[in-house]
């Protein structure tokens, strides 16, 4: 942490916004990101428009601080957050405006998935985000976003039309596939190291009544094995996010089921109703549910929660990868490692990929595994400080076990791993070419907070 003090005055006379300092009341609040990194930056400045942003962009550069950016604040890496630098909080840039004659919509970059997903609902439309509501979509979006809906109409950034970009050097750019091409190629996949995303053009879909929900299995090694072999199977109109854990103790499962292993799998069948039940019910035969709650639902409600996250500000360690297979041989592994954790909570999560996702050539964006099967999160939360390494490792361990010499992972989900994290992000080909970009765009890596792309 440092203690180093910077004049606001000028910023504070130049933006529409509001800077909050460390003597500001609603400071505390306003550096604490989701997870539990505790920073303090000189300042936050929540932004009004792309105008603020150029200013504050140039305001860090003339000072030489480090310079964060904040849409949700769910970073892993902590990547939104600064000691001692400065915070852009995209919080209070969250209009959001549809199109639906032209299935089109923009949206400024403090909007969450949750806050778009209800927008575009009202009129029997969606683009797929995550799986969470309070996630910022600049952050997912630039990340790739992998959710409910990626194997129908696959990643977020294959529904991004066009975008605002606030360049290192204070420019305020429109990029798409005929306006700054390169700029648009690189944003879609490299995360935030080539400029401020103020705003994105999304393409919508029709998605209104889904089937779906959550269904709880035994979680067994042919049950597992079994989930992510039918998920595959299934039309494409089937996304699934599975976690194999201990049954938390939910008030929906019988207490006997508390601290059981199960499977947790979230479906979303965006398809004629009778084949989502056909396809659900091949799901239900894989074990006796401890929990059914699959069935006709909005698309919307599978983002719902608790609409103010207050004091939860978890401690997380994790490890993500690409894989290929799913197997007993690969579950037993994982039940085998929960079972030794001695964090709080511990689990797998894999999302069968395939469908629209893989059908985006690798090179088409800066997103580079489409030929990849499954997403695989190894993660551990704990409340003890004095944990961190020890669930760290666990969590390494167990990647290791799973997928020995596997490094490809997605960059939303990559924890601070430093250079590592872009090499394992980007396969090499992908990487070069957005060190070139970064050189073009933001030669003197202002934009550093990331999984950073160094300038060729």
């Amino acid at each position: 942490m440092t203690d180093r003090v910077i004049d606001l005055g000028r910023l504070r006379g130049a933006v529409a916004g509001r800077v909050v300092g460390p003597d500001d009341p609603a400071y505390d609040t306003d550096r604490q990101i989701f997870y539990a990194f505790d920073r303090r930056p000189a300042a936050v400045i929540r932004v009004a428009n792309a105008e603020d942003v150029a200013k504050a962009v140039e305001f860090a550069a003339d000072n030489g601080l480090e310079l964060a950016v904040r849409s949700g604040g769910h970073s892993l890496a902590g990547h939104s957050a600064t000691d001692g630098g400065i915070v852009i909080h995209l919080g209070d840039m969250n209009r959001i405006e549809i199109d639906p004659e032209n299935r089109t919509a923009w949206a400024e970059t403090g909007a969450t998935a949750g806050e778009y997903t209800k927008a575009a609902a009202e009129y029997g439309l969606a683009t797929g985000f995550g799986d969470t509501a309070s996630v910022g979509i600049g952050g997912i979006t630039l990340a790739g976003g992998i959710g409910f809906l990626v194997r129908k109409y696959g990643l977020t950034i294959d529904n991004v039309l066009a975008a605002e970009v606030v360049t290192a050097d204070g420019r305020i750019l429109r990029v798409d596939a005929e306006e700054n091409p390169d700029l648009f190629w690189a944003i879609r996949g490299g995360g935030g190291n080539f400029g401020v995303v103020t705003r994105i053009q999304y393409r919508l879909v029709p998605v209104s009544d889904i089937t779906g929900g959550m269904l709880i299995l035994p979680a067994t090694p042919e049950t597992i094995a079994g989930f992510a072999a039918e998920a595959e199977a299934a039309p494409e109109e089937l996304s699934t996010i599975a976690n194999v854990m201990k049954a938390p103790p939910l008030p929906f499962l019988p207490e006997a089921a508390h601290g059981k292993f199960v499977l947790l799998g979230l479906m979303a069948f965006s398809g004629d109703p009778d084949e989502g039940n056909a396809v659900m019910d091949r799901f239900r035969a894989l074990g006796e549910p401890i929990a059914d709650m699959l069935g006709p639902t909005k698309y919307p409600a599978l983002f719902e929660e608790p609409e103010e996250e207050g004091d939860f500000h978890p401690m997380m360690e994790g490890v993500n990868l690409f894989a290929d297979e799913l197997a007993e041989t690969e579950a037993k592994t994982a039940i085998s490692h929960i079972e030794a954790s001695t964090a709080a909570m511990s689990a797998v999560q894999f999302r069968v990929l395939g469908g629209a996702f893989a059908r985006v050539p690798n090179d088409a964006t800066a997103f580079g595994h489409r030929d990849r099967k499954l997403m695989v999160n190894v993660a551990a939360m704990y409340m003890d400080p004095s944990q961190k390494e020890e669930v760290a490792a666990w969590t390494r361990d167990l990647a290791e076990a799973l997928y020995p010499g596997e490094t490809a992972g997605y960059s939303g989900f990559i924890t601070d791993e430093g250079d590592r994290g872009a090499i394992r992000a980007y396969p090499p080909a992908t990487l070069s070419r957005l060190q070139e970009i970064k050189r073009r765009y933001d030669p003197d890596n202002l934009f550093r907070l990331n999984h950073n792309i160094a300038p060729a």
